[in-house]
């Protein structure tokens, strides 16, 4: 079975599979899909460090709102906001294994592949496209249509003068893959030396 909290709203034509969990006041649009397993609008990773080492825990009082035409893959997590909501726009697909932390708002028609993450606060913009494995720290913001390669891990704001990232730290795709081929170079020049 799946569990349907209290106060959450399901628009027409939505389907949840067995196992989903979609917590109290969670508002999910019209024809989406949560695929089994999923689990949307649980508390998000909220603590404040004590002056004694303990952490406090920090309310989380806010939603997650998924609007029409969303796809959540099966084990995929969706944070509560702490305040305010977590959004996943229009026409967002997201795959197994993908976590939304809170207050993360993805844009309309964005996709995440597989184990990829973007922490609390972030913002993903419309249309981007993140490769399995591809973290995105928190409070930092991704232009529209930006594309990152698999296992890329991105700590600052990216804009889309670029529109293909890889690395960690995140690179343009093209200075990333010659910085590679002049280690992979020196490396092999070493090895013969």
């Amino acid at each position: 079975y799946a569990y349907i909290g209290d106060g959450s709203i399901l628009g027409d034509n939505t389907v949840v599979f067995p196992h989903a969990t979609i917590c109290p006041e969670t508002i999910i649009g019209k024809r989406c899909i949560i695929h089994a397993g999923a689990r949307l609008g649980g508390d998000g990773f909220g603590f404040a460090p004590q002056p004694d080492g303990t952490m406090r825990k920090i309310p989380q009082l806010g939603t997650v709102v998924l609007e029409d035409d969303v796809e959540v893959g099966s084990n995929t997590t969706i944070d509560r906001a702490t305040l305010g909501e977590t959004i996943i726009r229009r026409g967002a697909k997201l795959d197994n294994l993908v976590q939304i932390a809170h207050n993360v708002e993805i844009g309309e028609g964005a996709a995440m592949a597989a184990q990829s993450g973007i922490a609390g606060s972030a913002k993903l913009g419309k249309g981007c496209l993140i490769g399995g494995q591809a973290g995105i720290a928190g409070h930092i913001a991704l232009e529209d249509g930006i594309t990152l390669d698999a296992q890329t891990g991105v700590n600052r704001s990216l804009s889309n003068t670029s529109k293909m990232y890889r690395g960690s730290p995140a690179q343009p795709f093209r200075d990333q893959l010659r910085s590679e081929n002049q280690r992979s170079s020196q490396q092999k020049r070493l090895a013969y030396t």
